[in-house]
């Protein structure tokens, strides 16, 4: 314990690190048990003050692309810039007394050997404290100020990830010691992505697939594994049922390193949502930016895409929503869009309208495998 104190302390000295670690549960108690320490130290010394959190600020100003030297992936990180959680601040006071609250809970946590999901986390910060806890976004950003204050990863912390992710396809997997999963057999509902982490990380994978296919859409993925799309394209096919969870991400993320051949293509609704679905396999978010490199691949986008457009009905077209123009003025202002991505994105705003890939059953019900085959043999994806 002693030695990981000792490195706690070198971590709080060295203000240039932008990602979160990857730590031992002893690890991560030294780290908090170095922060309370800082506190106290400030609080009892000759000009007592109670010191400001010094957290790696999340906001696109202090986020930026990496590109890996021997990869084509790209990720968001974020830079040496801070913002801070103050209790001399009114509107801020709460935040701050919710950060060390959490880190009490995780220090609990980790010293049980347990892990929880953010929910139940909720529900425990509620009970205890619900002067500060009414909501679950309110203990999910201050998990991030967490994340953001001690620089580890939130699995480091003891929390898991809720995984609403599937696969189906080509893909064999096996935990050490565990049985073989034939991700071909699971039917038209696919395998469950598990939400423990090193499991993930432990997973033995093998595949004679030639393609990943990440689909957006929980009914879109039911559908091409019903239809066994994987077996005419050999493919694996993964969902999150919508915006990726980490658990997702990081599986996607495990196949891309395990089989670098593989192009990884992914199939969206032609909306700012969609895209910004895509963006976030393929980049991270700016709100995990510190944990981005763990989970960012190389995705190509495959369809829906304005060439697309032409399959689909007139009729089957939809106006864009508030909302769709929300996220489209937020991917607007991010230098991750690339520029083929920015002018698909423009035509969007430009229409006013949005495709839904179930327009393209406009061809029948076994058309999508179809549309994708010919995408794929025509190297048609950016």
């Amino acid at each position: 314990m002693e030695e990981a104190c000792k490195s706690s302390l070198n971590f709080f000295s060295d203000q240039q690190l932008c990602y979160a670690d990857v730590l031992s549960p002893l690890e991560v108690i030294a780290r908090i048990q170095v922060a309370v320490l800082n506190f106290l130290r400030i609080l009892t010394s000759p000009a007592p003050a109670i010191s400001d959190l010094p957290l790696v600020a999340r906001k696109s100003s202090n986020s930026r692309l990496s590109q890996g030297l021997l990869t084509q992936t790209s990720w968001i990180f974020l830079t040496n810039a801070f913002s801070t959680r103050s209790l001399k601040r009114p509107n801020a006071a709460k935040a701050f007394i919710r950060v060390w609250k959490v880190m009490a809970m995780c220090s609990q946590i980790l010293g049980q050997e347990k892990k929880v999901t953010q929910r139940e986390l909720f529900y425990k910060l509620l009970c205890d404290s619900p002067g500060y806890f009414s909501s679950q976004s309110q203990v999910n950003r201050t998990v991030q100020d967490v994340v953001a204050l001690l620089r580890c990863s939130r699995y480091s912390l003891g929390i898991m990830a809720s995984s609403r992710g599937l696969v189906a396809g080509r893909l064999l997997l096996q935990e050490p010691n565990q049985g073989v999963v034939d991700c071909a057999a699971c039917g038209f509902s696919g395998h469950g992505i598990s939400g423990d982490l090193s499991s993930i990380d432990n997973l033995i994978m093998k595949t004679d697939a030639r393609y990943i296919i990440v689909v957006e859409k929980h009914a879109i993925f039911q559908r091409l594994v019903d239809d066994r799309v994987f077996n005419q394209i050999p493919s694996i096919i993964i969902t999150a049922k919508g915006y990726p969870d980490i658990a997702t991400r990081l599986l996607l993320h495990r196949m891309s390193r395990a089989f670098p051949d593989l192009p990884i293509l992914a199939l969206v609704d032609w909306n700012p949502a969609g895209l910004a679905i895509l963006c976030t396999f393929k980049f991270g978010s700016i709100g995990m930016g510190l944990e981005a490199y763990r989970y960012a691949c190389n995705v190509k986008w495959l369809g829906v895409r304005r060439d697309d457009l032409e399959l689909i009905p007139e009729q089957a077209l939809v106006p864009l929503k508030p909302k769709d123009l929300q996220i489209a003025k937020s991917l607007m202002s991010s230098e991750m869009l690339q520029e083929n991505y920015r002018e698909e994105l423009t035509l969007m705003v430009e229409s006013g309208q949005r495709a839904e890939i179930e327009a393209l059953y406009f061809h029948g019900y076994d058309y999508l495998g179809k549309f994708i085959a010919k995408k794929i043999v025509q190297a048609n994806y950016i």
